[in-house]
């Protein structure tokens, strides 16, 4: 299956999961604990069943938070793989602020080659071919279709812009800590204006992505499945998601899954 077909079927995915996302959404969301003490709904299941319907098709093994997970003795010989957050923000979710997304990643090698993120609230749908270095956003219409042309000029996303005298810092909705506090200090004695902008999810990396933020401090757990995605589209317009341990760009299908702290710049 090609790239362009694997892009289509991963972007189809997205949004099937949101529709369902969106019923949950507006109904009992049945909230239930995970061993990690993370909340759990119903949403985040119907929409992991949904997506790996999809991408099964592809033959392609999936990698997915809602997933019992392959040991890395198995995956560790997988040069290509899917991961999946099939509800990122369950807490935003809960908190009925709309700022929850879809994500899906196709990881090769260690690096996300495509990237898909969805927002079911608002129908914005993002989504990257990094090897071509093209980046979309648009929104899908009420009927959930989809041009053809996947990436129209006029909705590619700009290339990386070098930074001003304004700084923008975005900040997560819910995991604002110390050490962020301190970045954001930090730079303050470099720029003549830093600004903080916050959201919750994945949506943080759009931002960045859209050219509405300069760069994205992540001093917090964070797993694999959470930045692929968005790995994908802020690498295809410039950025990069720089691993704060290796100072090389954060990798996935790791043995743990679990990122180091990440700095989007």
């Amino acid at each position: 299956m090609n790239k362009t077909a694997n892009l289509k079927i991963s972007i189809q995915a997205a949004i099937e999961a949101g529709i369902e996302i969106i019923k949950v959404y507006q109904g009992d969301f049945g909230i239930d604990t995970k061993l990690d003490e993370s909340p759990l709904t119903k949403a985040d299941l119907v929409s992991n069943q949904v997506i790996n319907q999809y991408l099964v098709e592809t033959g392609i093994p999936i990698i997915s938070e809602e997933n019992k997970q392959d040991p890395f003795e198995t995956r560790r010989n997988w040069s290509v793989c899917w991961l999946v957050d099939p509800l990122d923000g369950t807490k935003e979710f809960i908190k009925r602020n709309g700022e929850f997304t879809v994500n899906i990643a196709l990881v090769e090698d260690g690096r996300p080659t495509l990237g898909v993120i969805f927002v079911p609230c608002t129908r914005e749908l993002y989504y990257a071919d990094v090897q071509a270095g093209m980046a979309i956003k648009r929104v899908v219409d009420e009927n959930y279709a989809l041009p053809e042309d996947l990436f129209p000029a006029s909705l590619l996303l700009n290339q990386k812009s070098p930074l001003g005298d304004v700084v923008r810092v975005v900040g997560s909705r819910s995991h604002m800590n110390e050490e962020t506090h301190q970045f954001i200090d930090e730079l303050k004695n470099s720029y003549h204006q830093v600004e903080v902008v916050s959201k919750g999810s994945s949506l943080k990396f759009c931002l960045v992505a859209e050219g509405l933020a300069d760069v994205y401090p992540r001093f917090g757990p964070t797993m694999e499945w959470d930045t692929a995605a968005g790995h994908a589209i802020c690498h295809a317009v410039g950025f990069q998601v720089i691993d704060s341990n290796t100072q090389k760009e954060l990798s996935y299908n790791k043995e743990n899954l679990l990122n180091h702290y990440f700095i989007v710049q």
